[in-house]
């Protein structure tokens, strides 16, 4: 499977559909790829929280699906469009009532706001394949936690390649420091993980490691695209990597955007599992 991983940097002064085009741009020049990956809420800014309730959208009609859809059927891949600020009908409708300002948003009478930091798959044919709602928050009570709901189901997908199936299972950013989660995407039949992110540059270590470490753990190869540049107050971290079931990066980025691409073996990956079987020691 070839994989091109989209390491987009942005600044604020960048508007929404400037970005979506640039980025949609980036994807159809990636015509020798089987998957596309970009980074996490990209489309509305990692860190820019103001900014989420004018830029939420709807994953399946926004305008960060039309864009990639489109992309993704012109080159025939499959396009892991990172993630957007995803808002349900009423939250969209109270928003226009809160002049967009999600951080004055209202709770609705269920005590939610209607808010996902969501991430989405579209096929080759430009249909949306799936969806997955960040389980991990990242803020220790403030920002996503403040802002946005959790997720709460592990998703993952068997996509359609020439040489055959392959299941991604599919998360993002902070997840990776919850290992659990990977063991039940593991359970779901995941081969290869794709983890978007928005993660600063002071923690890049462990962004680093902790790609590796699932990989390692897991024997799952890793796509993490991380983003780059400046915005919000916070410099990105970058330092994107295409890493095999051995935990061995196959390409690293640097801290400023660039393109990675590397083939994944999936053969390679049932061939670890079976020469060595540690998975069928887990006893928890």
């Amino acid at each position: 499977m070839r994989v091109s991983a989209i390491q987009l940097s942005y600044s604020d002064s960048e508007s929404q559909a400037d970005r979506i085009a640039r980025a949609a741009a980036l994807v159809r020049a990636q015509r020798s790829a089987d998957l596309v990956v970009l980074p996490e809420l990209w489309p509305a800014g990692g860190f820019t929280y103001r900014d989420w309730g004018r830029r939420a959208e709807d994953p399946a009609t926004g305008p960060t699906f039309t864009a990639l859809s489109a992309a993704a059927q012109a080159i025939g891949a499959y396009v892991h469009a990172g993630s957007v600020i995803e808002a349900d009908e009423r939250a969209l409708a109270r928003l226009a009532e809160a002049d967009y300002d999600v951080t004055a948003l209202p709770e609705l009478p269920d005590g939610s706001r209607g808010l996902w930091n969501t991430s989405l798959l579209i096929a080759p044919t430009g249909e949306l394949v799936a969806t997955y709602r960040k389980i991990h928050r990242f803020g220790f009570g403030s920002g996503e936690p403040k802002l946005l709901e959790a997720g709460e189901d592990i998703v993952a997908v068997e996509v359609q390649l020439p040489e055959g199936p392959v299941t991604l299972g599919l998360a993002t950013c902070y997840d990776l420091r919850f290992p659990e989660l990977f063991r039940g995407l593991l359970d779901a039949g995941a081969e290869v993980l794709v983890v978007p992110a928005a993660w600063p540059a002071p923690r890049v270590a462990d962004w680093e490691l902790l790609a590796r470490a699932r990989a390692l753990e897991d024997f799952c190869a890793v796509v993490a695209v991380n983003t780059a540049g400046y915005h919000g107050g916070m410099q990105m971290g970058g330092h994107s990597a295409i890493i095999d079931a051995a935990g061995r990066p196959l390409a690293q980025a640097g801290a400023d955007e660039t393109i990675i691409a590397a083939d994944i073996d999936v053969a390679a990956i049932r061939r670890r599992r079976e020469d060595f079987p540690a998975l069928a020691d887990r006893r928890l």
